[in-house]
């Protein structure tokens, strides 16, 4: 999942949520990749850029539909485990989202995810630390 960790020059590390219906049928998890797609929230594509990540969870068949997500923006820092062994990646490198949006690959190939730091990551399923821009 995408954790907010850092706000650069912000006073806190606490985005201010938006309110968006989320797809019919679809289900979100805390921390998740989304996009505003005909004004719903949904999973982001592997190669989309987030424009927002779930502060909650909604399952696919719930009748209340409205989710919480913090915007995306350029000066947020976030840890997100990724799903392979980053031994390809550097600071810079950009990586793709993972199927589940919870996640980032090692693929750099179409990349969306910028890696600010491996922050010690050798192994999948290790943390890193990225900001998406």
């Amino acid at each position: 999942m995408f954790k907010l960790i850092k706000i650069e020059n912000g006073r806190m590390n606490v985005p201010e949520p938006v309110y968006h219906d989320v797809t019919d049928d679809e289900a979100v998890e805390y921390g998740e990749a989304l996009v505003l797609a005909s004004g719903k929230f949904t999973k982001c594509g592997a190669t989309v850029k987030p424009t927002h990540i779930a502060m909650g969870s909604v399952a696919a068949d719930a009748t209340k539909r409205t989710l919480a997500a913090a915007r995306v923006e350029d000066n947020q820092l976030y840890e997100v485990p990724v799903t392979a062994a980053p031994t390809g990646l550097t600071a810079g490198s950009k990586v793709t989202l993972h199927t589940d949006g919870l996640q980032v690959t090692a693929t750099t190939t179409s990349g969306v995810v910028t890696v600010e730091s491996l922050n010690g990551a050798s192994a999948a399923g290790d943390i890193i630390v990225v900001r998406i821009i």
